[in-house]
């Protein structure tokens, strides 16, 4: 289907959305108005963009919503931008084809419209996927978002759903909203930071728009610009170690999970009483509908519920979760990995479920993550373009992003409950295991004194 075949309605006014990251959201487009109006789009209101953070950073009680309002506002000023700039002179010369504008704002404003409640948490236990899910709202003829995106065209549903799925025929369109360098990152870590009250993924989003230009397979930033990508880059690197990857908010994370485990055990071999809405996948039998009368409050009226359950363990992690009782954690490497099975031994000896009170958790990120093609998801690299045109990737040119790039950053914790380092309690001051735990945990680390 051609772009210009598209019944595209224009407000007659435009209007706008007050937003404390851009300031204004500008909506001029009916579609993207009665998108925003959809159950589905509203929804989002009531899922944190931050899940479990929100524990560590009281004032990440952001949501989904005001995010993807943000990717489509990010994305709407680039398409202004190429619009002016760039507009394409002929076909196949590799610049901005105006008529592939509604198609990115739509896919901007519904990107993460399938995200589920705790998102990555509650994916983990459930085997749902936020991106499929996606797909599926926009394309089902169920859903309000489908009958919207259908004015515009018959199969336009599933133009934006390719858009998403990175099937989309138009690269520019597809690394607008899906790239090392797209409005969803841009975004996030402009709007994390804000409401984290942290500095870490601040960057200069005005000058990044003013180089940001397109080529034929995609996107690029002009060479004049680099040092305002080179902070970009080094931004998101900040917030994943001192944001995304804070030992507290992975610990809450935790318990979240062995929460909903647990729940789902005693589901199947007891009784449980249950939200209707999550019943459908304890049982491992939702459909869509099901999916989208969830969100984060669902989930928490479960566990305030479960907190009184008989049930020792669940009852304890519902209010471990609901009252902020983190785990306590400790890094360990390859060298001190071997000594986890005696940790946990010791934790059992004490009286704790180590299957519901001990945990594993890693978390790796690649600042920047240079091509690799013949990785399972190989990443978009960052083109910087020269004055005559030619490319270059951006780590070849900045000596600090090559210096972080293909690097893994972050660590490996253990996680266990805190009262095993607690010293107050006469008892556990003489309980030779609780001694015995506690020489093997020093300044947050794990170690074997045999070897120190």
């Amino acid at each position: 289907m051609k772009n210009d075949n598209l019944h595209i309605e224009l407000l007659p006014k435009e209007k706008v959305l007050r937003d404390p990251v851009h300031n204004y959201i500008h909506v001029t487009h009916q579609v993207i108005l009665d998108l925003i109006d959809t159950r589905e789009f509203q929804r989002l209101r009531r899922i944190k963009q931050l899940g479990a953070s929100s524990f560590t950073f009281h004032g990440a009680e952001h949501s989904r919503f005001e995010h993807c309002l943000g990717v489509y506002e990010i994305t709407r000023k680039i398409c202004d931008k190429f619009a002016r700039n760039y507009p394409t002179q002929k076909p196949g010369d590799g610049l901005w084809d105006d008529s592939e504008r509604i198609v990115a704002l739509c896919a901007a404003l519904l990107h993460d419209v399938g995200h589920g409640p705790f998102s990555h948490t509650f994916e983990g236990i459930f085997n749902t996927d936020h991106e499929a899910i996606t797909r599926m709202i926009i394309t089902n003829p169920k859903t309000e978002v489908n009958q919207v995106l259908k004015k515009v065209a018959p199969k336009f549903p599933e133009m934006v759903a390719s858009v998403i799925g990175k099937t989309y025929p138009n690269p520019q369109v597809v690394q607008m909203i899906s790239s090392q360098a797209d409005a969803d990152r841009m975004d996030y870590l402009l709007r994390d930071a804000y409401f984290t009250g942290t500095q870490y993924g601040s960057f200069d989003l005005t000058r990044i728009l003013r180089v940001i230009r397109p080529y034929k397979d995609g996107i690029s930033f002009d060479r004049g610009g680099m040092h305002a990508v080179e902070d970009y880059v080094v931004s998101r690197f900040q917030m994943y170690q001192q944001i995304y990857f804070h030992s507290v908010s992975r610990s809450m994370e935790v318990i979240l999970d062995h929460l909903l485990k647990r729940a789902r055990y005693v589901y199947e071999n007891s009784e449980l009483q249950v939200v209707d809405q999550l019943a459908p996948f304890l049982e491992k039998n939702w459909k869509l509908d099901d999916y989208l009368s969830l969100d984060d409050g669902v989930l928490t009226t479960n566990f305030g519920i479960w907190r009184h359950h008989p049930d020792r363990i669940l009852s304890d992690l519902a209010t471990r979760f609901l009252d902020r009782k983190p785990l306590k954690s400790a890094v360990f490497d390859s060298s001190t990995k071997s000594m986890i099975p005696k940790m946990k031994k010791l934790i059992d000896e004490v009286g704790f479920n180590p299957e519901y009170y001990t945990a594993i958790n890693d978390s790796f990120d690649l600042p920047y993550d240079l091509y690799d093609p013949h990785a399972e998801n190989p990443k978009t690299q960052i083109e910087i373009m020269e004055p005559d045109g030619s490319l270059t990737e951006l780590s070849e040119l900045s000596r600090l992003v090559r210096s972080i790039s293909g690097e893994e950053t972050g660590d490996a914790r253990f996680f266990f409950p805190k009262s095993m380092l607690l010293k107050t309690d006469q008892t556990q001051i003489f309980d030779p295991t609780y001694q015995e735990f506690q020489t093997y945990i020093h300044n947050g680390h794990l170690v074997n004194p045999k070897k120190k």
